[in-house]
């Protein structure tokens, strides 16, 4: 193997690391995107829902005696309507991390192994180079 071939490897597989980082670039925004389009319809029906809830339940507060039977029945679907809410919204933050922390994880094992492969040729090139530094010495002799 020549030096100039040794050279372009290593710098096509530099070329290579990059286009893995500029594809989890890529992969980390889409990820987003799709994550908020899984859960932000959810999330937003169910702060609907809380809402809604929630001031019926204020409602039913102010009716007094009358409505005290409605008013714990809203309390309690108002309350479900907050944990399903609060749930969405973890759900989505645990499920944007796991996504993200697979595409690091993949990244990091792609240019792991293209770094080893860096390594190889370089190895490889000081030995072209040895070798070469070699013959020239023995040529002077």
């Amino acid at each position: 193997m020549s030096e100039e071939y040794i050279r372009g490897q290593i710098s096509a597989k530099e070329d290579e690391i990059t286009r893995i980082e500029e594809e989890a670039s890529k992969k980390d925004a889409s990820a987003e995107a799709e994550i908020e389009a899984e859960f932000d319809l959810q999330i937003e029906e169910a702060k609907t829902k809380v809402d809604e809830e929630e001031g019926l339940r204020d409602e039913a507060i102010q009716k007094s005696e009358e409505w005290t039977q409605k008013k714990k029945e809203k309390i309690a679907t108002a309350k479900d309507a907050n944990k399903i809410f609060a749930n969405l919204k973890s759900d989505k933050d645990k499920a944007l991390n796991v996504k993200l922390k697979e595409i690091e994880n993949d990244k990091k094992s792609q240019i792991k192994e293209v770094q080893g492969e860096i390594k190889t040729l370089q190895k490889q090139l000081i030995a072209l180079e040895k070798e070469k530094d070699k013959q020239a010495q023995e040529a002077e002799d």
